[in-house]
């Protein structure tokens, strides 16, 4: 079998790690609404490739997340009058519904971020003791420049990167492209307990402590739709490889967009449809054959 690899640009054979083993981490939903139909075109086709591997006879770990803490659930949360662990249990819940109506087999785990700030404050501490991270005023940032291998995910030149990035009013990072790994608690805003102040953790670093956690520090394959490859996944690679000092993942998977009459998917081009509302206008197994009626790299339009 062979696969396409976002970070060598080239169909490579696929050897697992583990002769007969092969361990996958998807990155799942931010739970603070109901997931759209881009999104499920990512759990289909992962789906697929797992249920595949498993048909060829492979030992398949197959992890997908939940990022239950994250500013875009603080905020609907506040609009809701409940807390962010309610709003969280409660898309949690929306997201079973809505995957198994899709025939979409639950994953080997779902970690979710808030169930691994132990680990996250571990390998932020890692991340210190090898110089990739700093602290000011009780929050944490990535130092990206001292990642030599920084950008070879998503072919960009780091030197390009910086000219385009800029330090937000109130930031006080050491260079542009640095990112957060731990933000200062605010008032009103869930926090965890850390060497550096109370606070909880950015995005990025989430998925990162959960990958090493359940899967180990290499990986087999890493997946994601299209829009994860900058800045998301080439942060994790930077946290991970920063931490451990060996290849995050050695096949690096990514699904095409899914565009609406040609036009990107975008809440505020008003042109968004969530899994639920196409659900009710086609059975599942229409949903599933269309998304997988073209190649999983190539756009496809709704």
């Amino acid at each position: 079998m062979r696969i396409y690899n976002t970070l060598t640009r080239k169909r490579e054979d696929f050897v697992p790690i583990k002769n007969n083993k092969v361990s996958i981490y998807v990155c799942g939903p931010t739970v603070y609404d109901f997931f759209h139909i881009g999104n499920a075109r990512v759990f289909v086709v992962f789906d697929v490739f797992r249920r595949f591997l498993e048909y060829q006879g492979y030992d398949v770990t197959y992890v997908q997340n939940f990022t239950d803490i994250d500013d875009k659930l603080i905020n609907k949360a506040n609009e809701e009058g409940i807390t962010v662990s309610e709003l969280a249990e409660k898309y949690i819940d929306e997201y079973f519904k809505d995957a198994d109506k899709l025939g979409v087999e639950r994953a080997s785990c779902h970690p979710r971020a808030t169930e691994t700030i132990s680990e996250i404050i571990g390998l932020i501490k890692k991340l210190f003791e090898k110089g990739y991270a700093y602290e000011v005023d009780g929050d944490v940032y990535y130092r990206t420049r001292k990642f030599h291998g920084y950008g070879k995910l998503s072919h960009q030149d780091i030197d390009e990167l910086t000219s385009g990035a800029r330090i937000e009013i109130g930031e006080k990072k050491e260079d542009p492209l640095d990112f957060t790994l731990w933000k200062k608690a605010k008032p009103g805003e869930p926090a965890w307990d850390s060497p550096w102040g109370k606070g909880r953790p950015g995005w990025h670093i989430e998925c990162s402590a959960m990958a090493l956690k359940y899967l180990g520090e290499t990986i087999d394959i890493h997946a994601g739709g299209p829009d994860l490859v900058f800045p998301h996944h080439e942060n994790e690679i930077a946290q991970s490889e920063g931490a451990s000092g060996k290849p995050f993942a050695n096949y690096w998977m990514h699904v095409g967009y899914l565009n609406i009459d040609d036009e990107k998917m975008s809440k505020s081009l008003g042109n968004f449809f969530t899994a639920r509302e196409v659900l009710k206008e086609y059975k599942p197994e229409v949903i599933r054959f269309f998304m997988l009626s073209v190649h999983y790299r190539s756009p496809i339009n709704y």
